[in-house]
C-alpha cells in the first residue's frame, strides 16, 4: 500500500518520546514533517539534554517482562515498528526485567535517526501558538508544557486543562476482602454497588492516621512546590490538620452501615468504580505523596485490604494534561478544532512507554485523516487499545471523574469467559496477542527505513547490553 505525500507537511510540536515516534511513524510512510522542539533554546525545569527524546532516568520506560501491563505495552510496540523502542532496545544497559537504557546514547541515537530521515525537518524553536488550519497538525509537549503555550491550549480547553494532578490509587476488586468490605451508597443512594466500603472501628483508624503521619513522603521538584486546592488534598497533608481531618473528609462514615455490626463504623474507605465492569476500585479521596513502597504497606492496613492487588498507586505532581474523553474524539483530534491532535502525556497518559504509544496512535490517526480511511485504534483488549479506550472515554462509566493512567490490566475490558482468578492474566495476555496482531496486518506498511540503511539498526532486543 502506498501513501499520498500531502502539499504541505505535518506540524508536530515537541520532539519528546511522543512527538519523536510520531514523526517516525507519519515519516516512514512517506509524509513530510516538520518536528518543532523548544530545546536547545529552552528547557524545561525537567529536562539537561539538548537531544530529543529525554528520559529523566534510566529505568523510565519500566518492566519488560511480557507478563504484565506494561510489558505487553512494550511487546505490542515492538510488533507496531516502534522506533524508540527499537533504539530503547539498542540502548539498554543490565536491569533484571526492566527496560532501563543509557540515556544520553538513547536520546542521542533517536536525534540521529530523525535527522537521517529524508522526511523529517528537526526545526529548534519554541512554539507559541497552537498551529492554524487546515492542518493536520500534532500537539506533544508534554506535562510541562511551555505556559505561553500552555495559555493558547486553555483558550481552547478553557477549564478542561489542568495543571496539577492528584492521582488515588487503584486496586484490582478480586483481590479485596469481600468478608469485610460491603456494597453501599450513603444514605442508600444511586446504585448500591457503584462503592465498596472499608469500615474502622476507633483504634484502627487512629492507627492509620500514625502511619500516615510517620510515612516516607516523595518530596517535590523545585518547579512543582505544591500548591494544593482544598478539594484535592493529599490525605498525609489533611491527617496533618488534626487526627479528625480524615473522620470529617473523605473518611466520613455518615449515612453507611456495616452490616457486620448494624452499626455505623467510626470511619470509612470508600472504593469507587473504575471501569464499567468493575474490576478495579479508585480509594476515594487518596491522592498522596507517600513514596509506592509506602502505600503499599500503609495501605494494606486497610481493612479489607491486606492481600489488595495495586493497579495503580497514588501520587501528586505537576502536570499539564486534557480532559481527553470531553476534549478529544477518538482519534485524538480536538473536537472544537479537528486539524489539531494531541498525543503524549499532556492527554492524559502517565509514562514514557505510555507516551510513546500515544505517539504511533496519533499518527496513524493523522495518517487515515490524510488518506481519506476510517481511522481503526487497537482493539481495546490490547494494552495499547485498553489505555486509549481510557483515554477517549469510551471505558467510562457516567459521570467518571477523568484522571491520568499508566497502561494496567486494569483498563483491560473483562473477559468474555467466566476464568479462575489465577487464570485471568493469562488469558487476558493471549487475548491480547491474538487481536494485536490482526490490526498490526492492517496499518500502511513503512516505505524506508533509513536506519539500516544508515547501519543505525543497531542489535535487536534480546541483546542484554545494548552495544552499537
Amino acid at each position: 500500500m502506498s501513501v499520498g505525500i500531502p502539499a504541505g507537511p505535518v506540524t508536530i510540536l515537541g520532539a519528546g518520546l511522543a512527538g519523536s515516534e510520531a514523526a517516525w511513524q507519519l515519516a516512514s510512510r512517506g509524509v513530510r514533517v516538520r518536528l518543532v522542539e523548544m530545546k536547545p533554546a529552552r528547557r524545561s525545569p525537567a529536562h539537561r539534554l539538548d537531544s530529543p527524546a529525554e528520559l529523566v532516568c534510566s529505568n523510565s520506560l519500566r518492566s519488560d517482562n511480557p507478563e504484565n501491563a506494561v510489558g505487553l505495552a512494550h511487546e505490542e510496540l515492538r510488533r507496531a515498528g516502534s522506533l524508540v523502542l527499537r533504539i530503547a532496545d539498542q540502548t539498554r544497559v543490565p536491569a533484571g526485567d526492566a527496560l532501563a537504557v543509557d540515556r544520553e546514547r538513547f536520546s542521542r541515537r533517536v536525534e540521529q535517526a530523525l535527522r537521517a530521515h529524508p522526511g523529517i525537518e528537526l526545526v529548534s524553536e519554541e512554539a507559541l501558538a497552537l498551529p492554524g488550519p487546515p492542518g493536520p497538525a500534532i500537539v506533544a509537549t508534554g506535562p510541562l508544557t511551555s505556559d505561553t503555550l500552555a495559555a493558547d491550549i486553555a483558550g481552547v480547553a478553557g477549564d478542561r486543562l489542568y495543571f496539577y494532578d492528584a492521582i488515588a490509587p487503584i486496586v484490582a476488586a478480586d483481590s479485596v476482602d469481600v468478608s469485610i468490605a460491603f456494597h453501599a451508597s450513603r444514605w442508600g443512594k444511586g446504585d448500591g454497588d457503584d462503592y465498596l466500603n472499608l469500615p474502622f472501628d476507633k483504634d484502627q483508624y487512629h492507627a492509620f492516621v500514625q502511619a500516615l503521619l510517620e510515612g516516607q513522603k516523595v518530596q517535590p521538584h523545585a518547579f512543582e512546590q505544591p500548591r494544593y486546592f482544598d478539594g484535592c488534598l493529599p490525605i498525609e497533608v489533611m491527617a496533618e490538620r488534626g487526627v479528625d481531618c480524615l473522620a470529617f473528609g473523605p473518611m466520613k462514615p455518615v449515612g453507611l452501615t456495616d452490616p457486620r455490626t448494624g452499626r455505623r463504623p467510626f470511619a470509612v474507605v470508600q472504593l469507587r468504580k473504575e471501569d464499567v465492569a468493575g474490576t478495579a476500585y479508585n480509594l476515594v479521596g487518596f491522592q498522596t505523596r507517600l513514596t509506592w513502597p509506602e502505600q503499599e504497606r500503609i495501605f494494606r492496613t486497610i481493612p479489607g485490604l491486606a492481600k489488595v492487588e495495586f493497579l495503580r498507586l497514588g501520587q501528586v505532581h505537576r502536570n499539564t494534561f486534557l480532559n481527553s474523553p470531553a476534549l478529544l474524539s477518538p482519534d485524538l483530534s480536538l473536537k472544537a478544532r479537528p486539524h489539531l491532535f494531541f498525543a503524549g502525556q499532556i492527554t492524559g497518559v502517565e509514562g514514557y512507554v505510555e507516551s510513546v504509544a500515544s505517539g504511533l496512535y496519533t499518527a496513524h490517526a493523522v495518517l487515515a485523516r490524510l488518506t481519506a480511511r476510517p481511522f481503526s485504534p487497537p482493539p481495546p483488549g490490547t494494552a495499547l487499545g485498553a489505555l486509549f479506550a481510557h483515554v477517549t472515554g469510551t471505558a467510562h462509566p457516567p459521570g467518571h471523574e477523568y484522571q491520568p493512567s499508566n497502561v494496567t490490566f486494569g483498563l483491560f475490558p473483562p473477559l468474555e469467559e467466566r476464568v479462575k482468578k489465577h487464570d485471568r492474566r493469562t488469558k487476558l495476555l493471549e487475548r491480547a496477542r491474538a487481536t494485536f496482531g490482526a490490526w498490526v496486518a492492517q496499518l500502511p506498511p513503512a516505505l524506508v527505513d533509513p536506519l539500516q540503511a544508515d547501519g543505525l539498526a543497531g542489535p535487536s532486543h534480546s541483546c542484554p547490553t545494548g552495544q552499537p
